[in-house]
């Protein structure tokens, strides 16, 4: 039985999905469903890449906990899906999702607001590939990742001009577009933030010091190579300063409930700059913000009840009028 003081009803873990990032999300929900069962929380795990969304409905779940990753379960998709069904749920609303889950809409939104994020060239799938102006634009090393992927998936760094057109075509498997951008060398920093509005915070900073600085998907999920120093041995004046512009980051995409940005640290000038926003950040036994959760002395399952604990729904909905 649920908690008195933490009275749920029946609650859907969302996970599994059908996007590149299928399986660490199954990861993510066996996890956070094995948290919330141990809490008391009649949860039940639900595969949306296996099962039609509206059973959530039929089936009487009162509240859906997203343990989804990528798209039709981070972009905005099922939370518009939940709002129809009146069915609360974790994280962000569809607006700040779709914005999140779209790199390059990201970008955009931050530079308006001031923040600093790398540089950067979006081609669109087949269009030419200048090396020569996108290198005098942009300098070497580069990055070049699926605007609407996650997980690092078809992601790359290209640390020869050569390497250039290689790189896009492998984004361009993955999504219409390739953000190509400047390559930020220094140390790289996650925060993860809880909250919404003016109640947002921000957990300790963690540094992820990969083999060869290489983070990708089998450093993030498969070995144990990576090291985590939590919270990151910086400066307390750049510690503030970088989780200050997380949660400005977060704020100004109108983020809910829990997220996780990624940033960089550059090694000439200790210069943060923004990299991404997880609306959906995983939760399995190699994820970020349980890490950081635990630096402050709250353990995965107190993480998990207090993201529950935030689902809302996020469009106002009124009475229906008669026709």
């Amino acid at each position: 039985m649920a908690t008195d003081t933490h009275n749920f009803g029946k609650v859907a873990v969302l996970y599994g999905g059908i996007s590149a990032e299928r399986e660490v999300s199954l990861k993510s929900g066996a996890m956070v469903h094995a948290a919330l069962v141990k809490q008391g929380v009649d949860a039940h795990l639900f595969d949306t890449g296996e099962r039609d969304i509206f059973e959530l409905k039929t089936q009487g779940f009162e509240r859906a906990y997203i343990a989804l990753h990528g798209r039709f379960g981070e972009d905005g998709t099922v939370q518009g899906a939940l709002e129809l069904m009146h069915i609360p749920y974790t994280g962000s609303g569809v607006m700040a999702s779709s914005l999140a889950m779209d790199k390059v809409r990201t970008k955009q939104i931050w530079l308006q607001a001031g923040l600093q994020t790398p540089n950067y060239v979006v081609l669109a799938r087949g269009e030419t590939v200048d090396v020569a102006k996108i290198v005098a634009q942009l300098g070497m090393p580069l990055f070049v990742k699926p605007p609407l992927e996650g997980s690092s998936v078809g992601a790359g760094k290209v640390t020869r001009a050569e390497d250039l057109q290689a790189a896009c075509e492998l984004a361009w498997q993955y999504d219409t577009h390739a953000l190509i951008e400047q390559c930020i060398e220094g140390r790289e920093t996650t925060c993860a933030v809880l909250g919404s509005s003016k109640d947002a915070y921000a957990l300790p900073l963690v540094e992820i010091i990969a083999p060869d600085g290489n983070y990708d998907f089998e450093h993030k999920y498969l070995s144990n190579d990576t090291v985590y120093e939590c919270p990151a041995k910086l400066s307390d004046e750049l510690t503030i300063r970088i989780q200050n512009m997380v949660v400005d980051a977060y704020r100004v995409l109108g983020c809910a409930g829990w997220g996780r940005a990624e940033v960089l640290v550059r090694a000439s000038d200790n210069e943060p700059f923004l990299l991404e926003m997880n609306t959906s950040p995983g939760m399995t036994d190699h994820s970020l913000v349980p890490m950081a959760a635990r630096a402050v002395g709250m353990s995965y399952e107190q993480l998990v009840m207090a993201i529950l604990a935030d689902a809302r729904l996020h469009v106002l909905h009124t009475p229906a009028r008669n026709q």
